[in-house]
């Protein structure tokens, strides 16, 4: 027993923790960076208000995560993040492909606990801060309100990615709130006056099927009168979750201090909501829902953006401006919702894509006045118009990780964050989260202490593909919408080839030879040839296609088909890394048509979306090549680059090899501690991590079992299980050998093994 007598007045424990760098906020950014950080050796305090990990992507809100894939809707393609990011939404789907929200939590959950080097404090909110001087931050102090303890966080190095800027503010970062005109970055989406408008909260709910009658009586503070949504008559009985993303409100109010009142409203509607979908009589089809869940907390979308060094505008996503410190990218639409929200008349959105995928540099992840201040998430500094296109979650969890590494720079060296600008270091943090598995268009890793990079080296396959045919043993789809192949070609490849069509009745069949106006974009927005042929009826025919155009660089050739409903091409069951079909379709999720459209002055392109159809479906079309294509050279492992480009950037092998092998020779011999391998978990697959589900846990292109052997045939490492793109094989003790074969099998008997990196790493690197 304890007896504790009056006092005037008690203390709250307080527990110290010393840290190489303290993040604040657990969403995907503040996750990504932590872990990024802790693999790199430093001391990381990992600091989270809620009870869980994820921000929106949690349980608590059910967002789904999505960046630069736009659920498959834009031209960008292979363009899921890569790194940590990659890592969890390829677990979670191999995991969850049903998109259960509490397994999401979990995941994150164990992935931050599995880290030694991450003290995780959950429920922890900071709400004080100490200052070394005026420009630098000393400590944070914070309270956990479930263990009435309060901790004093001490750090050289701060990251804030608490969504609202928590750190920043107290500290007295600059920033700002509210669009900016149109005048002072030129931005043409802009509002033509300053705006302190802001994008709302939203906040979600699920319903669930009893199999029996459920009766609902709403509370009283539901809305009573649905009318007074104007776009009441979309709501329906099977949508719920994210899917109603446009229920949204607080674009009007203070977004971070009123956000228990715009909670409150929200919960007003969803309950109204529910209320018309049970009461009306317009839905039997709801009889037997029940409302299984309403959120506790909305999803938040803009409130602070912080200044940096750089302030990322809309320029640069659109036309798609080369940065030298570009550290993360990306390549969701420029997407700007009424500040209204669900009270707006106006559309939920308006969306506008680039052709392809952005750079997002460095100086946008540091306070430019804050000397020890990362900054990670929605709050990097960007303007209004450039914020709608980086606030999305994976993108968000990209300029995380490149924070956690550049922390590990700094605390090597000793030095503040602007210091990394400089370009031998800059180099370096951009080779470190390459090496991660991090994807920066337009770079590539230049690893010399990689012993693949040596030029002794010899790398030979048991096979590579050729690729002359994909043969017609899959259904035929209509020219109802356009249809493509992108197919890649090195300089110097004339196109020739058949297509196999079953025509109903006579019909006229076009064929256009395009390209994208930059290399490594995937918009096929410059016509090279155009062919036209008459179909006479009937199934089974051979259409010759042949073009005069001579490519004079490796990239990627669209071969675009249109006609109409009575002309079937035939598909082909074969699917590999690197080549594509595509659709010339709106998808509706992120565009309102198969062509983007803007009005002029705005400073947006209008360009044509041709995106692939998902699994099951996205079959390639069936065609015979008078020559062949060979872009999978053996030697593509050593490029730099892990994921297709301009070319597929990857060694395959060829169909009708049983057994494929991919051996590595060194003249001399070679002491390997490490060695990494990069499988394909087909980057062009969104993975929303919930709600949706998918129908595959394994990505088809990955391989899933391989050996690896030494110049004797010694066993040294296998695997026959594997889901994931980046593998990592440490050595008990370094092996000393001339040469290192992988044995590979093959994902399916109608996919090719394929490998995009290898790497290999002595004792004295393996620690890199």
């Amino acid at each position: 027993m304890h007896l504790s007598p009056p006092v005037s007045s008690r203390e709250l424990r307080t527990i110290r923790h010393d840290a190489d760098l303290v993040i604040v906020g657990g969403g995907l950014a503040g996750t990504c960076g932590a872990i990024t950080a802790a693999r790199a050796g430093l001391k990381v305090v990992l600091v989270q208000d809620r009870p869980v990990l994820g921000g929106n992507a949690s349980s608590e809100v059910r967002l789904w995560i999505l960046g630069a894939t736009s659920h498959m809707g834009n031209n960008n393609r292979w363009a899921r993040e890569g790194g940590v990011i990659d890592e969890l939404l390829v677990e979670n789907m191999f995991r969850n492909p049903e998109g259960n929200p509490l397994f999401v939590d979990a995941l994150l959950l164990e992935k931050v606990t599995a880290e030694t080097n991450i003290t995780l404090l959950l429920n922890t909110a900071v709400h004080d801060l100490t200052k070394r001087d005026a420009d630098t931050i000393e400590s944070v102090r914070a309270f956990c309100s479930q263990n009435s303890t309060r901790y004093d966080l001490h750090a050289p190095l701060f990251c804030d990615a608490s969504g609202d800027g928590i750190v920043g503010f107290m500290a007295g970062a600059a920033f700002r709130v509210g669009a900016e005109s149109r005048a002072e970055f030129g931005e043409g989406f802009a509002p033509e006056q300053a705006s302190a408008e802001l994008l709302g909260h939203s906040l979600y709910f699920y319903s669930k099927d009893t199999g029996r009658p459920v009766k609902f009586t709403p509370p009283s503070f539901a809305l009573k009168d649905i009318t007074k949504i104007p776009r009441w008559r979309q709501f329906n009985a099977k949508e719920h979750g994210c899917k109603l993303w446009w229920v949204e409100h607080g674009g009007l109010l203070d977004t971070v201090h009123d956000t228990e009142r715009i909670k409150w409203e929200l919960w007003q509607v969803v309950y109204g909501v529910w209320h018309h979908i049970k009461n009306s009589g317009q839905f039997p089809e709801a009889e037997n829902l029940t409302l299984e869940w309403i959120g506790h907390i909305p999803g938040k979308r803009e409130s602070r953006r912080f200044e940096g060094d750089c302030i990322l505008r809309q320029q640069d996503i659109v036309e798609q401006r080369p940065h030298p410190d570009a550290v993360a990218f990306g390549g969701w639409a420029i997407d700007l919702h009424p500040a209204e929200g669900v009270f707006s008349p106006l559309p939920g959105c308006t969306q506008w894509h680039a052709k392809g995928v952005f750079q997002i540099p460095y100086r946008c992840l540091y306070s430019r006045n804050l000397t020890n201040l990362f900054l990670a998430g929605r709050i990097i500094s960007a303007t209004h118009v450039a914020f709608g296109s980086t606030r999305v979650m994976a993108t968000c969890a990209l300029t995380g990780q490149a924070v956690g590494a550049a922390a590990a720079l700094c605390r090597r060296d000793g030095v503040v964050p602007r210091a990394l600008g400089e370009a031998p270091r800059m180099r370096e943090l951009q080779s470190a989260l390459l090496r991660g598995g991090h994807y920066i268009p337009g770079f590539t890793l230049r690893d010399p202490v990689d012993l693949l990079q040596q030029t002794n080296v010899t790398i030979m396959a048991s096979s590579t593909l050729s690729l002359q045919e994909l043969p017609p043993e899959g259904p035929a789809v209509a020219l109802d919408d356009g249809w493509a192949m992108m197919l890649p070609v090195d300089a110097g490849v004339e196109l020739e080839f058949l297509i196999f069509a079953d025509v109903e009745q006579a019909a006229e069949l076009r064929v256009e030879l395009r390209q994208s106006s930059r290399t490594a974009n995937y918009t096929p927005d410059v016509t090279l040839e155009r062919r036209t042929f008459a179909l006479r009826p009937g199934p089974g025919q051979e259409v010759r296609v042949s073009f005069a155009q001579v490519f004079t660089e490796a990239r990627y050739a669209f071969v675009c088909f249109f006609g109409d409903r009575h002309i079937r091409l035939r598909t082909s069951e074969r699917r590999l890394t690197g080549v594509l079909s595509l659709c010339h379709r709106a998808n509706l999720a992120v565009a309102k048509s198969a062509t983007q459209t803007p009005p002029p002055g705005i400073g947006v392109d209008t360009f044509e979306f041709w995106t692939p159809l998902r699994r099951p479906e996205g079959r390639n079309l069936a065609l015979r090549l008078a020559g062949r294509l060979t872009p999978f050279d053996p030697y593509c492992v050593r490029n730099g680059i892990n994921r297709p480009t301009e070319r597929p950037n990857a060694w395959v092998a060829d169909f009708a090899d049983p057994a494929p092998t991919f051996t590595l020779r060194w003249a001399q011999p070679v002491t390997i501690a490490r060695i990494e391998l990069m499988f394909d978990p087909d980057y062009d697959h969104p993975m929303e991590s919930v709600l949706m589900g998918h129908p595959e846990r394994r990505m088809p292109f990955c391989v899933e079992r391989y050996r690896v052997l030494d110049e004797s045939g010694a066993l040294l490492a296998a695997c026959t299980d594997n889901h994931q793109a980046r593998n990592v094989i440490v050595f008990a003790q370094p092996v000393t050998t001339r040469a290192v074969r992988l044995e590979l099998t093959a994902p399916a008997p109608h996919v090719p093994a394929a490998l995009f990196e290898v790497r290999c790493y002595g004792p004295d690197a393996a620690g890199r």
